[in-house]
């Protein structure tokens, strides 16, 4: 369930990229509020808040049968990397060797913190 709470936030993130890209392509002089309208009630963020609340649904039950900090750590290590590695295949955003080893050690990091206060 810790998987899909991640991959759910994935998803809408990404969704919520396309949408914001498309919406840049088919009305590129939108500006302020007219922007921000436009883009809070485009159908691809709207199904992604839609994903979202899903994935906040399966949070509850997760975190009421886990430690938060766990659930936490699992969620958010996950997270970093496959947003990274998504994000490249989907968007070719690409990060410097130094980035990724970044999110190898901030995620290894948060790993071995709640893992470590697990057995205490």
């Amino acid at each position: 369930m810790i998987v899909f709470v991640a991959c759910s936030t994935l998803g809408s993130q990404l969704l919520i990229k396309r949408s914001l890209l498309q919406l840049a392509v088919r009305s590129p002089d939108l500006k302020g509020f007219e922007w921000l309208m436009a883009a809070c009630l485009s159908p691809g963020v709207l199904s992604a808040v839609a994903i979202q609340g899903l994935g906040f649904v399966i949070w509850v039950v997760v975190v009421s049968k886990v430690k938060l900090g766990l659930a936490f750590a699992i969620n958010g290590a996950s997270f970093y990397i496959l947003m990274a590695v998504v994000s490249w295949w989907l968007y070719g955003e690409r990060l410097t060797p130094v980035q990724w080893g970044g999110i190898v050690l901030v995620s290894t990091g948060v790993l071995m913190l709640s893992s470590m206060g697990q057995s205490a």
